[in-house]
């Protein structure tokens, strides 16, 4: 089964802040992955048409959120890219080495993804930016009975709204900072029927709905430098970012389908948004210039899952939704190589490739995320109309590497002994850049 999710841009006040976010019609709060861990790091026209090789040469306002030190290279005017991604999930297929009754496959998922670049002029050599962005997020939905027992909907929105500041130390070298301002939404849903899990006897289930929502800020650093007017070398750095999703919890036990024992009141998750610091060189031969950008995440900052409640569940029907999940995640690498040719005075096209390594390790691989090693793909074309109006389309393909997984059971459940294969992603942006 196929879910659509969209995602209409909305001005909504928060704690007397007026804040970007956006509002799923659907699932409210899913947002997808497509690289690894739960990241989302091609957010622009150039950066999915070079597989996010679009770090050191930011011709564009998407500057304002791959690099705004390069803010002060671009030309001496206002410019904004607003583009629209549509992202298609394919079904992640799930193969028990023990019985065919523990396979599965998830949903197959299409998401539509507004973004938002804008950077100014120049003014005494500072200039301004702004982007609207959503760095990570996570949808992931089984209908079956072994992998719903864990995850029957994991889900994870955040937006991002970085207004940034440049300063032109002198030709050749800029320094940024920007702040980063974190709206996330996180739901999950999970069910233990018996059967198949006899062992839950004489409950015939065991139900949780959780979901929850935060605000929080941080901060991205950015330096370029041009030794020569042809090659740049570039650095990045964005902070961790402490998430407390609060909200609701419901948990519900039943024998025979009547409730037996239940909760309904406060549920929280902390999870962390890891930092990502990289680094990135281009050089420019004529019109063609090539870059090179390495990135590692710190994924080792997400240690484990533990849903919190306003009263302890140990020792009791509700023991398993109340013990911490490890996850233990490891720090990860990505290597990203991109081009962009100058065709023609009107067209330019760009064109990437990128390795991106898994943080999951194998022992605490989970339905919610059952990732693995990536390689990305891109393509792009940028169509100049006239001086103030370019449009543009790029296009990514995401291939996730199968993998062979087997680990220990959590909450008295069998753990995974199988494979997951397919999955992956398909990007496609349009998008309108203005100059004025």
């Amino acid at each position: 089964m196929t879910q659509v999710n969209l995602f209409p841009i909305s001005i909504i006040p928060l704690n007397g802040v007026l804040f970007f976010a956006l509002l799923a019609s659907g699932v409210t709060g899913t947002q997808p992955a497509f690289a690894a861990g739960f990241q989302i790091p091609n957010q622009s026209l150039k950066a999915i048409g070079s597989a996010g090789a679009n770090i050191a040469f930011t011709p564009g306002p998407d500057s304002a959120y791959y690099n705004p030190a390069n803010m002060s290279f671009l030309e001496d005017r206002w410019q904004a890219e607003t583009s629209l991604t549509t992202l298609w999930l394919p079904e992640v297929e799930y193969t028990d080495n023990r019985s065919a009754l523990f396979d599965g496959s998830s949903d197959s998922e299409v998401f539509f993804m507004p973004q938002l670049h804008v950077s100014s002029r120049d003014y005494n050599n500072f200039r301004f930016g702004f982007a609207l962005t959503y760095p990570y997020g996570l949808a992931k939905s089984w209908d079956q009975p072994y992998p719903a027992a864990t995850t029957g909907l994991f889900s994870l929105f955040v937006a991002e709204a970085s207004p940034s500041l440049s300063y032109s130390v002198c030709d050749n070298f800029s320094i940024a900072a920007g702040l980063r301002a974190i709206y996330s939404e996180g739901e999950v849903e999970n069910g233990i029927t018996n059967p198949p899990f006899g062992g839950l006897a004489p409950l015939t289930g065991l139900n949780r709905e959780m979901d929850g929502d935060d605000l929080e800020l941080g901060y991205n650093l950015a330096a370029t430098v041009k030794p020569t007017p042809s090659w740049r070398l570039a650095a990045t750095y964005r902070s961790e970012v402490e998430l407390d999703l609060e909200g609701d919890a419901r948990l519900l036990a039943l024998a025979g389908g009547f409730p037996l024992a239940g909760y309904d009141g406060a549920g929280a998750l902390a999870l962390a948004l890891p930092a990502v610091f990289s680094l990135a060189t281009s050089y420019s031969f004529g019109d063609l210039t090539l870059e090179m950008a390495w990135s590692r995440t710190y994924w080792s900052a997400i240690e484990d899952l533990d849903f919190r409640y306003d009263q302890s569940f140990l020792g009791t029907l509700f023991d398993g939704f109340d013990r911490a999940v490890v996850k233990d995640w490891d720090d990860s690498d990505a290597l990203r190589f991109g081009l962009s040719y100058q065709l023609s005075r009107q067209l330019l096209t760009t064109a990437g490739f990128a390795i991106d390594d898994t943080p999951v390790p194998g022992h605490s691989l989970g339905f919610e995320l059952p990732d693995s090693d990536g390689y990305m793909y891109g393509l792009g074309i940028l169509y100049t109309r006239s001086d103030r109006l370019q449009l543009g389309v790029s296009y990514m393909y995401y291939h996730t590497t199968s993998r062979s997984v087997t680990n220990t059971g959590t909450a008295g459940l069998p753990g995974i002994d199988g494979s997951f294969d397919k999955g992956g992603a398909h990007a496609l942006t349009v998008g309108v850049i203005t100059s004025f």
